[in-house]
C-alpha cells in the first residue's frame, strides 16, 4: 500500500466540516467572501485579480531587500525557460500596483481597488499564521489628503461592525512622515541603538543598520524599556506631515472612531510614509494584528509608474475568521433547502424532474443517489441539515403527487399534486 501524501506544513485544506487542528470550514469562508463582496461594493471599490507568481524583483524593489519578508520568507525559484527569478507573492499591494502601472489604469482617473487571494511566506506556522495564508486588500490610488486615509479606516471599521467584532479590536495609529524626516530620525535612532548595542538581541542586531525602525517594533520584553526611550519619529516631523496627521485624527474623532496613538508603530514593509495603522486584538495570543496598512506615496514611481499618492490596507483572512468564529456573528450555512428522496421503479426520474423545477426557481435541492429505504434516506436528510424532504414513492408516482415533510416540524406533512409542488414549498419557505 502506497504511503499517503499530506499537505505541506502550514498550508491548510478547507473542508465542509471543521478539522481537528484547523477549525475554519469552506462554508464559513464562503460566507466571509460574500460579505467582503457586499462591503467593498458599498464603498465603491472594484475588484482586481493578479497572478500568484511575480518576478522576484518586484518585491525586492517594493518591500525592500533588507526586510525579513524578502530576505528570509519568500518562496523563490528560477524559471528555466526565461532565466527569470520568480517568487510566490508574499503580499498583495506590490502585485496590485504592478498591474496598475503595466496597464496604465491611472491614466484617466484615480482608482479604488480591492483584491482577495492566497499569499505565501516561508515561516514557522502557528495559530493564525500560515505559510499559505489569504488576504483581503483595499487600495485607494491617486488620492491625496487625509480624507481618504480616514475613509479607508472607516471602511475597515464598517466591516468589523458587520462581522460583530468591533468591541474586540483596537485601532493603533502613527505617522511616519516623509523620506527626509525618516532619514533624520533614522540617523538619530541608529546612534541611540549603538549606545545600547549590548542589549540588542540577534534580530535587533541584524536590523540595526538595515531596518532600524523595526527594532522599535520588537516583541522582546527585555528590550521594551530601551525601545520606549528611543528617539520618536513624531519629534522629527515637519509642518506638512504634522498637519496631515492632525487632520486625520480630527476626521476620525468626527466619525466617532476611537484610536490609540502608537509612536512605535512602523509596519513591516519599507514602502510606507505618513499614515500607518493597525487593528489589533488581545483574543488571538501572540498574533495580535488582524489588519494593517497606511500610505505609500512613493511606491508607484518606484515601480516605474508616474508618481501618485496611494493608501491601502490588508487583512489576514485566517486570523480574522478565527476571531469572527469565536466572537462574531457571521452566518454560514451551506445546507440545501430540500432533500429529494425516492423509492420504487420510475421514482428516481420523477424526482429528478421535480428537483430541476425547484432549482430553476432558486431553491437548493440535494437529490438522493442510490437505492435505500425511505427511513435510511430520511436519516441522510437530517444529517445533511436540510429543512424539507420531498418524497416520491409508488403511491405518489401512481397518483401524480408529491409528499412534503418539514423536518423542523413547523408544518404538518402533506401530499400535493405535482403541479402544486413549487407553490406549496414556497408558501412553507416564506411562512
Amino acid at each position: 500500500m502506497s504511503q499517503k501524501i499530506q499537505a505541506v506544513k502550514g498550508m491548510n485544506d478547507l473542508l465542509p466540516q471543521a478539522q481537528k487542528d484547523f477549525k475554519l470550514t469552506a462554508a464559513f469562508w464562503q460566507a466571509f467572501e460574500d460579505a467582503v463582496s457586499r462591503w467593498t461594493r458599498r464603498f465603491g471599490y472594484r475588484q482586481i485579480r493578479t497572478p500568484i507568481v511575480e518576478q522576484t524583483g518586484l518585491f525586492v524593489r517594493s518591500i525592500g531587500e533588507d526586510t525579513d519578508v524578502v530576505g528570509k520568507e519568500m518562496y523563490t525559484f528560477a524559471d528555466g525557460n526565461d532565466n527569470l527569478s520568480l517568487s510566490l507573492r508574499p503580499e498583495g499591494t506590490a502585485s496590485c500596483l504592478r498591474a496598475v502601472v503595466e496597464h496604465n489604469l491611472l491614466y484617466n482617473s484615480p482608482q479604488k481597488l480591492w483584491y482577495m487571494g492566497p499569499m505565501f511566506r516561508r515561516e514557522r506556522p502557528q495559530k493564525g499564521r500560515y505559510r499559505q495564508f489569504h488576504q483581503v486588500g483595499v487600495e485607494a490610488l491617486g488620492f491625496e489628503g487625509p480624507d481618504v486615509d480616514a475613509e479607508i479606516i472607516a471602511m475597515s471599521a464598517d466591516l468589523w461592525r458587520e462581522l460583530g467584532i468591533t468591541e474586540h479590536l483596537t485601532l493603533e495609529l502613527n505617522c511616519l512622515g516623509n523620506r527626509d524626516e525618516r532619514a533624520a530620525h533614522r540617523a538619530a535612532l541608529v546612534a541611540y541603538l549603538q549606545q545600547h548595542q549590548d542589549l540588542l538581541d540577534e534580530d535587533s542586531q541584524r536590523r540595526l543598520h538595515t531596518n532600524p525602525l523595526r527594532v522599535l517594533d520588537t516583541k522582546n520584553p527585555a528590550l521594551q524599556e530601551m525601545a520606549n526611550q528611543a528617539p520618536r519619529l513624531l519629534d522629527f516631523l515637519g509642518e506638512a506631515s504634522l498637519a496631515h496627521y492632525h487632520q486625520l485624527k480630527a476626521l476620525l474623532d468626527g466619525l466617532g472612531i476611537a484610536y490609540t496613538e502608537n509612536p512605535r508603530l512602523v509596519r513591516g514593509l519599507d514602502y510606507y510614509n505618513l499614515t500607518v495603522f493597525e487593528w489589533t486584538t488581545d483574543k488571538l495570543g501572540a498574533q495580535a494584528t488582524v489588519c494593517g496598512g497606511g500610505r505609500y506615496d512613493g511606491l508607484m514611481e518606484e515601480l516605474g509608474g508616474k508618481a501618485a499618492p496611494c493608501i491601502g490596507f490588508a487583512m489576514g483572512i485566517e486570523r480574522l475568521l478565527l476571531l469572527v468564529q469565536e466572537y462574531g456573528s457571521l452566518a454560514a450555512d451551506d445546507a440545501a433547502d430540500v432533500y429529494a428522496m425516492h423509492q420504487g421503479e420510475g421514482a428516481a426520474l420523477q424526482v429528478m424532474r421535480h428537483a430541476q423545477q425547484l432549482r430553476s426557481a432558486g431553491i437548493n435541492v440535494l437529490q438522493h443517489s442510490g437505492s435505500h429505504s425511505l427511513k435510511a434516506q430520511m436519516k441522510k436528510a437530517d444529517a445533511a441539515g436540510t429543512r424539507f424532504a420531498l418524497i416520491v414513492a409508488p403511491d405518489e408516482l401512481a397518483a401524480g403527487t408529491v409528499t412534503l415533510k418539514d423536518l423542523h416540524g413547523q408544518h404538518p406533512q402533506t401530499t400535493v399534486a405535482a403541479d402544486a409542488l413549487l407553490t406549496q414549498l414556497q408558501q412553507w419557505m416564506n411562512a
